[in-house]
């Protein structure tokens, strides 16, 4: 598995040709505490940049943008019970959907870790 990091503070973590997507540690704390969470649906195509799910929060409601293009394939349910799980387990248990990827290319577009981290600090 690979993991890849937007600007958009997205991260996608890949396996085959499926990558689950969620927001990262650094947004989930620039947003504070998580109240609701609007997942995308199933079968829903995305294309990369969309706007595709929002995450509200007592500061703000901030738009979910996919890092790829594709088909929905699943959310993650537990969220809507327990938004809270973005704040406190944003890059594994707090993930929002999963989407197959329709041009694996669009993967060099994004950040690894290393290039993440060094573009956060740079904010």
């Amino acid at each position: 598995m690979s993991r890849y990091f937007s600007e958009e503070h997205e991260w996608i973590e890949v396996d085959g040709d499926v990558g689950t997507v969620g927001i990262t540690d650094y947004a989930q704390g620039q947003l504070g505490d998580i109240t609701f969470v609007e997942l995308p649906g199933v079968g829903q195509a995305v294309a990369k940049g969309d706007s595709v799910s929002v995450v509200d929060s007592v500061k703000a409601a901030s738009d979910v943008y996919s890092p790829v293009s594709g088909e929905v394939t699943d959310v993650n349910a537990a969220l809507g019970d327990a938004p809270e799980l973005v704040n406190s387990d944003a890059e594994t248990g707090g993930w929002l959907f999963r989407v197959k990827l329709s041009d694996a290319g669009e993967l060099g577009s994004l950040m690894d870790a290393a290039a993440y981290e060094k573009y956060v600090e740079g904010l």
